[in-house]
């Protein structure tokens, strides 16, 4: 699980969305940002975070919030997996885990008795001045846009 917690300066990082555009989190600075970990685009579990997140899109936006999506899936997975969708915010497809290990949500999960490493389902907050706001690491897939803004 991660280490970072509320207070912590957030992790700077550049990586590819699902179009080949390089984001980095310096192209957040001034807003507030949702960065929200999954395990893998289109498995069901991250399919109702995802449509979650953008269904309530026009919430987030009233409030001041961007939102971005982190997977280690390939650009073409997490392209066909928000066209599929419609997601109005990117998915980043970092392949090289980057990302994902510089906000420590990489490491072992158990599922079904067998235990092996992947994401570990994790949202991070983050303030105008970069700064974490809160970690939500119990993420509730279909309820998630009220633990972030309630």
């Amino acid at each position: 699980m991660t280490n970072l917690k509320p207070g912590d300066k957030a992790p700077d990082f550049t990586a590819k969305d699902q179009d080949g555009n390089s984001i980095s989190l310096s192209d957040y600075k001034g807003k507030k940002l949702v960065l929200f970990f999954y395990p893998k685009a289109s498995t069901p579990g991250c399919t109702a975070e995802a449509c979650n997140l953008s269904d309530n899109y026009s919430r987030f936006q009233k409030a001041g919030y961007d939102i971005l999506g982190v997977s280690a899936d390939s650009e073409k997975r997490q392209s066909n997996f928000k066209n599929k969708y419609d997601f109005p915010y990117p998915l980043l497809a970092d392949e090289d885990k980057a990302v994902i290990e510089a906000y420590g949500v990489w490491g072992p999960k158990k599922f079904m008795g067998k235990e092996y490493d992947g994401i570990h389902r994790t949202t991070f907050i983050i303030d105008e001045k970069g700064l974490i706001e809160d970690v939500i690491t119990k993420v509730k897939t279909k309820a998630h846009t009220d633990q972030i803004l309630d």
